[in-house]
């Protein structure tokens, strides 16, 4: 079994799109929604003072996904962790659509949970060292 992160890193966005919690609230919904997950109580979000960004945090049953902003850089960081297989959810556009984006790298990660020679093999050796 294996799950998959997303390591997201936006640049060119707007400045005012970065600092508009409505808009990162429609964004992390749009993620949620799009890609089935489900939320473990409410998103927990953090304005900085004056013009500074916003750092967001969901959990999810199927882990978390986080957003940091940096509106005097144009530049919006995000990271989708599913521990169970889901589709890789279209950052690009919709970065674009939301935040003006003009440059989107994604890193994606396969989390791979099983390990060579298996548990019983890792318990079984545990004794050894007693």
């Amino acid at each position: 079994m294996s799950g998959t992160e997303w390591i997201v890193d936006a640049q060119g966005c707007s400045a005012d799109a970065l600092r508009n919690l409505v808009c990162l609230r429609k964004l992390f919904a749009s993620i949620v929604e799009d890609l089935g997950l489900r939320t473990i109580g409410d998103t927990h979000w953090h304005q900085f003072p004056g013009t500074g960004g916003i750092t967001g945090l969901c959990l999810l049953s199927e882990s978390h996904l986080t957003c940091h902003t940096f509106p005097e850089f144009g530049s919006l960081c995000i990271n989708l962790f599913c521990c169970v297989p889901r589709r890789r959810w279209d950052f690009e556009t919709k970065l674009s659509e939301f935040f003006q984006a003009s440059s989107v790298r994604v890193t994606e990660i396969e989390r791979d949970y099983s390990m060579v020679g298996g548990v019983s093999d890792v318990l079984a050796g545990a004794g050894k060292n007693r």
